[in-house]
């Protein structure tokens, strides 16, 4: 008899978590090595779960795919690991208990690092190995992104038809890391050909159990869940779990009367948790109906409407300026939000803040738009980068704009912490900007990061960089149509210095129909022009700028009068060829750029109903 013959009549007890007891005995290289450098370790794992009444245990293979594995340098032994793996697991296995071949998930909420393409080959190479091993089944567990697992199991259901048990591990309690619910993954798991579907880690027994209460049983396939003992808690540096075995062994039964045949367990679950499972559920018998229990969709308000229009509508429709001026690093405000509302009063339809630029710590520009905001009447659009919180942080910090009301926001992936006042800092970097600007997106929607209703949707209009300094930007023009597709209303550009590079862009991008605004910084001494061109990643002079500035030197008042003059003359071509113009003010010297947005209304005066508004969505 097969294991799932048996699961049409049983209730069958799992094994639970290997990494918890390797972790607890100290070891601290790659767990997948102990198949081969110390086999007599896995095999007495294996036994002591076997021994508390594991019906099925998985190999130790979790992470024996050439990907993860290539974080050891040991991505070739992949087969070598896999295969031993499955020989200590079986010689363990000698009363018939099932052996599972055990493969897990690679993406989280990245997922840029690897192709899907690249993810399935790894973990196909690893399957076929664990088949030709002669495993039972395959587990496929700790799977946050669907897509991944879906297409897997389809992928091994062209090579196989051995029992094929497919595991999500839910972001919230009953929703996955996309927003979708568990009841319908698990359909679409079942519909690609898995055995048996369920759930595994991240939750602890009562939010799993509570998760399920919504799951419908299954028409074809079996359920499955191995919950973490608790959620875990950090003492002293180590990882710990607080659920008590026959706690655990109590949850079992629970999860029983929702349907799941197959009870294991996972981070945190220890021999004793399994006990107790296995004794909780001797004399049951699996629930043939179950009623599910339906919840209350949530009903997501609209977003509140702003008074101002969106940049990316108005650019569409004629002029726009957008000017940067950065908040200071230091206490005193006063003169940074005097120039703001300069700014706005000359003309520009918002002033723009850095997050934190060249990732040295300035005032904070949720505070400083805030108080623009409330106090000046100034309308603000903050830049967030990547780099200086996780997930939850940007979240919050999203969430925070939008009840303050500052809907306009700059996605960006932020310099790196070694490049500024601390350089020991820790990069964050749990995003790229082209996640951040989706995630961004499931917040216009009313759904958060994890896929949990917000009651209200947000109303962010976003806009992303667009570093053209590179020496063919039809090149770059691949990765905007990538952040176009995650949600870029418009761009901002990196500072242009030379007109050629304006026409190329345009020539480049003419085709996209979201907006463009293009930089421009003036200069303001030789040495300034210097170290932006050699220094500052993403910006290059034009040797006529260099020049230009060069023979300007040693008189500042010249200097920045033919900063302002070459940022004028860009201004020329620029606003010829787009409606958006994205004006960067240095060192506080707002007078500059005010300067420049009196010319360009001039500009724009003089050619009024011509040529230099243009009717297109640049």
């Amino acid at each position: 008899m097969g294991l799932l013959e048996d699961l049409k009549t049983k209730v069958l007890t799992a094994d639970g978590a290997m990494g918890t007891l390797l972790y607890s005995y100290g070891i601290d290289f790659c767990y997948e090595e102990l198949n081969v450098r110390k086999p007599e370790v896995i095999e007495n794992i294996h036994k002591l779960y076997i021994e508390a009444g594991a019906d099925v245990i998985q190999t130790n293979t979790y992470t024996a795919n050439t990907i993860k594995l290539a974080r050891y340098g040991i991505q070739d032994e992949y087969e070598a690991l896999n295969r031993a793996g499955v020989e200590v697991a079986k010689r363990a296995a000698k009363n018939g208990e099932y052996v599972l071949g055990t493969i897990g998930g690679i993406r989280g909420i990245r997922k840029d690092e690897h192709s899907l393409d690249e993810i399935i080959e790894s973990l196909v190479l690893q399957a076929k190995v664990l088949l030709d091993a002669g495993v039972d089944g395959l587990l496929l567990e700790t799977f946050y992104d669907l897509e991944e697992l879906e297409t897997l199991v389809k992928t091994i259901r062209i090579f196989s038809d051995g029992p094929i048990v497919a595991q999500v591990s839910m972001h919230d309690p009953g929703v996955l890391l996309n927003g979708m619910k568990l009841n319908d993954a698990l359909q679409h798991l079942e519909r690609a050909g898995a055995d048996v579907v369920g759930v595994n880690c991240r939750l602890g027994p009562y939010h799993t159990v509570k998760a399920l209460e919504n799951v419908e049983l299954p028409k074809n396939s079996f359920l499955s869940a191995y919950p973490n003992a608790s959620l875990l808690d950090v003492e002293e540096g180590k990882v710990v779990y607080e659920s008590e075995a026959e706690y655990f062994g109590r949850a079992a039964v629970e999860l029983r009367d929702e349907g799941v045949r197959l009870i294991g367990g996972c981070c945190g679950t220890t021999p004793e948790h399994i006990h107790e499972v296995k004794k909780h559920l001797s004399d049951v018998l699996p629930m043939e109906n179950k009623e599910v229990i339906t919840t209350k969709e949530e009903v997501i308000r609209e977003a509140n409407v702003s008074k101002f229009e969106p940049l990316h509508e108005k650019v569409k429709k004629g002029r726009s300026i957008i000017v940067e001026l950065d908040t200071p690093r230091h206490l005193e405000t006063e003169k940074f939000l005097e120039g703001a509302a300069i700014l706005q009063k000359a003309g520009a339809d918002i002033v723009t803040m850095a997050d934190n630029s060249l990732a040295s710590p300035r005032v904070s520009n949720v505070a400083m738009g805030s108080i623009l905001k409330y106090e000046k009447n100034v309308r603000a659009l903050a830049h967030i980068t990547c780099r200086d919180r996780n997930l939850i942080g940007l979240q919050s910090h999203l969430m925070g704009l939008d009840a303050l009301g500052i809907h306009d926001i700059l996605a960006v992936t932020g310099d790196p912490t070694k490049v500024g006042d601390f350089p020991g800092a820790t990069s964050v970097y749990d995003v790229s900007s082209i996640e951040l600007l989706q995630l961004i997106k499931k917040l216009n929607e009313g759904i958060s990061f994890s896929g949990k209703p917000l009651r209200k949707k947000a109303n962010f209009s976003v806009a992303a960089a667009f570093n053209p300094n590179v020496r063919v930007v039809e090149r770059a023009i691949p990765r905007l149509e990538k952040k176009i597709e995650a949600g870029a209303d418009y761009f901002i550009t990196q500072p242009v210095y030379s007109k050629e590079k304006i026409i190329e862009i345009y020539e480049a991008t003419k085709h996209l129909d979201t907006p463009i605004y293009i930089g421009i910084m003036p200069l303001t001494s030789l040495r300034n022009s210097e170290f932006l061109h050699h220094e500052v990643p993403g910006i290059k002079l034009s040797g006529e700028v260099l020049e230009r500035m060069k023979a300007a030197d040693g008189d500042k008042e010249r200097a920045q009068a033919e900063g302002v003059q070459i940022a004028k003359e860009l201004i020329d071509t620029a606003a010829s060829l787009f409606n958006g113009i994205y004006l960067i003010t240095p060192f506080m010297r707002y007078d500059m750029s005010v300067e420049l947005i009196h010319y360009i209304k001039e500009l724009d005066e003089k050619v009024k109903g011509g040529s230099h508004v243009v009717e297109t969505s640049h």
